[in-house]
Order: C-alpha cells, then sequence, then structure tokens
C-alpha cells in the first residue's frame, strides 16, 4: 500500500503543480512554464521538431511521471528511515531538495542555464512558488488515509 501511495502521492502532487505552472503562465506571471520545458528538451533529445501539441503532450507525460518517482522515492525513504510520510517537516525537507535540484540540475540539463537564469532572473522564486504547491499536495494526499 506505502507504494501506491508515492505513486498516487507525486501523481496528485504532480498535477496540482502542474496546473499552477499553466496558470501562472496563463497569467504572465510564470516564465518556466515546467511542461513547455520538459516537452521541449524531449523534442530536443529527440532530434525532432514539434508543435504546441506535441510539447504540451511530451511535457506532460514527462513531467506526471517524474512526479510519480519522487513520490516513490520519498515514501521509500520514510519507510526505510521508519517514520510517517504525511509528516510535515520531511516533505519541506524533501521538496526543498527537490527545488534545489531542480535550479541546479534540471534546468542547466534541460538548456535553461543555471538557477533558470536564460529564462529570466527570478525563476529561483517561480519555481519555489510552483515546488511549495507540490508539497502541499503531496502532503494533502498522502493525509487522505485512502492512499
Amino acid at each position: 500500500m506505502w507504494f501506491i501511495a508515492g505513486i498516487l502521492g507525486g501523481l496528485i502532487a504532480g498535477i496540482f503543480m502542474a496546473i499552477a505552472s499553466q496558470l501562472g503562465h496563463w497569467l504572465g506571471i510564470v516564465k518556466s512554464h515546467l511542461i513547455v520545458i520538459d516537452g521541449t528538451f524531449a523534442l530536443r533529445m529527440l532530434k525532432r521538431d514539434g508543435g504546441t501539441a506535441i510539447i504540451y503532450a511530451l511535457g506532460t507525460m514527462i513531467h506526471l511521471v517524474t512526479s510519480i518517482v519522487f513520490g516513490v522515492v520519498y515514501v521509500t525513504i520514510t519507510r526505510v528511515a521508519g517514520f510517517a510520510p504525511n509528516l510535515p517537516v520531511a516533505i519541506v525537507v524533501y521538496v526543498l531538495i527537490l527545488w534545489l535540484a531542480m535550479l541546479a540540475i534540471a534546468l542547466p540539463i534541460a538548456g535553461q542555464g543555471f538557477m533558470g537564469d536564460k529564462i529570466r532572473r527570478s525563476v529561483w522564486l517561480e519555481q519555489l512558488v510552483l515546488h511549495i504547491i507540490f508539497g502541499i499536495g503531496f502532503w494533502w494526499a498522502l493525509g487522505l488515509g485512502i492512499i
């Protein structure tokens, strides 16, 4: 059951984060649109061109699969370490690590520069807000008791 909690918790949190990223993009607040970054990166790695629909399809798939993996990794850590997965401080620490990894590893690999500075200098703040939303969604999903 704990493994399914990681899958569903990561999926729900990833959906929250993707919706927030899309809404922020539509409102002109978020320039580091997660789905577009993931989809564009995938097409570049595949050496393919694609329109908006392909970028969104690939980006959504990559984002949600990544979110699920992060959910499973987290619940595995909590199981091995012997503490409750919905412990708020543990989720905060884990999401902080994910945020820092996004800025220092994922965005540079995706061609967006260290901390996303090729997009704009405030990407670190955009990503912090999106990761807080991920963390809240993850905490909420893990605390539902149905997963």
